[in-house]
């Protein structure tokens, strides 16, 4: 099995090494820019199709013989190659309608996060204990090597967030198929009173990074605002909002890779919803025509819902799993807190409040929430055993999966539904 896998350390760059990164990022980003235009306007008069990356590297030779644009002979070649091949990549998924996948943006200095990608890592590249060699003219760079970088580096990408330079390895190497070591199957409910519920009861409180400091966001956005535009207290103050949007990404990140590794740790078969955020997240302002309703509440609504970066927990978990031999089985979300899992009766009465669980037809109660788990479970197993979607047959659909087959090993687990207390 390849796994491949990345270390992310941070940069302590000297200030011409600064500069250097800071010309090559401007390089890199101009090329970005310059050939979505061209691709822009060739989607917009033949549909989907726009140039390949072969036809967009020919662009960059012509620009260095321009006049205008000649100063790109002192870029680094390979960063505008990676550059476009990532501009190619993101056309590609647009197209097929990957999911989360949007129409390639153009990169506006100070706002997109600028980087650069090193390859051919092994020719070109060389790392020294805490040192990293680098071409374009930027030699030894030192970095924060918190943990060892384990596999072959096959490529590196440096960035700036935050007010800092970072340097991220890609590694890969090759091992047996992982067995997970343990055999036990759990189900998870996600939610914005409580993060993450499993069927055994535990819970994880949300952090909500950005409700925490959004008070403080907004006086510096204001701060902001009462400055001159472009001056050097307006982009001092403009570097401070940078980082503490940073500070928050680096909070709910924090908190998704803590939660997915202790789950990921200790249990082989995680069952979760297939939840659309994208959809539930959508603004319901309408238009002139047709005026949307509750838009207040309902745009509190999605600043929590993506405040818990639900779409980052699942892939968080779908490739730890596949690291550690263990599977994440996605599955229908309809009415997974109002089904009663003993009697398996469905109502929208059966839950009173947010947290109260309470089935008007056999009196079962318990946390709306660990209800909702119990049932996810419950409905995972019923697709183990022989592919059934645990929907009324008026919603059945077939069930989502991470991988093709699931190792049925990793199923053996009671439901777990517990007697009225």
């Amino acid at each position: 099995m390849i796994i491949r896998q990345g270390f992310k350390f941070r940069l302590d760059t000297s200030d011409a090494q600064s500069a250097r990164l800071r010309v090559l990022c401007g390089h890199a980003r101009f090329v970005w820019n310059q050939a979505l235009k061209r691709c822009n306007e060739a989607a917009d008069t033949e549909g989907e199709y726009v140039p390949r990356y072969e036809t967009m590297a020919k662009w960059v030779t012509v620009w260095k013989r321009e006049p205008d644009t000649e100063w790109l002979k002192e870029a680094y070649t390979d960063n505008l190659q990676q550059k476009l091949k990532d501009l190619d990549t993101a056309w590609q998924r647009y197209f097929k309608k990957v999911e989360g996948a949007q129409r390639p943006r153009f990169k506006k200095k100070g706002k997109s996060r600028d980087s650069v990608r090193f390859v051919n890592f092994q020719k070109y590249c060389q790392i020294d204990n805490r040192r990293v060699k680098l071409p374009a003219g930027l030699g030894w760079v030192r970095f924060r090597k918190s943990r060892e970088i384990v596999g072959t580096v096959k490529n590196c990408t440096v960035g700036f967030e935050g007010g800092r330079w970072f340097i991220s390895f890609q590694t890969e190497r090759e091992v047996p198929e992982p067995v997970h070591p343990s055999a036990s199957m759990i189900g998870v409910d996600m939610g914005i009173a409580r993060f993450l519920t499993l069927s055994d009861g535990t819970f994880i409180e949300p952090a909500s990074p950005f409700k925490a400091n959004q008070a403080k966001l907004a006086r510096a956005q204001r701060a902001l605002a009462r400055k001159v535009k472009f001056s050097a207290n307006w982009h001092k103050q403009k570097a401070k909002i940078n980082r503490l949007h940073t500070r928050i990404a680096n909070l709910r990140r924090d908190t998704l890779h803590k939660a997915s590794t202790q789950i990921s740790n200790n249990h082989a078969m995680i069952v979760i919803e297939d939840l659309k955020v994208g959809n539930m997240s959508r603004s319901a302002k309408g238009n002139v025509d047709n005026p949307g309703v509750s838009v207040k509440a309902k745009s509190g609504l999605n600043r929590s819902i993506l405040d818990q970066g639900w779409y980052e927990f699942r892939r968080q978990l779908e490739y730890k799993q596949a690291i550690r031999g263990g599977e994440v089985l996605v599955v229908p979300a309809h009415h997974t807190s109002q089904t009663c899992p003993r009697c398996q009766h469905v109502s929208p009465e059966n839950r009173t409040s947010q947290a109260r669980f309470r089935c008007v037809q056999c009196g079962f109660e318990e946390h709306a929430d660990r209800v909702g788990a119990i049932n996810i479970k419950a409905r995972g197993h019923r697709v183990l055993a022989c592919g059934e979607s645990g929907l009324p047959d008026s919603e059945k659909q077939e069930p989502v999966r991470n991988r093709e087959e699931v190792a049925p090993s990793a199923a053996h687990a009671a439901s777990g539904i517990p007697h009225r207390r």
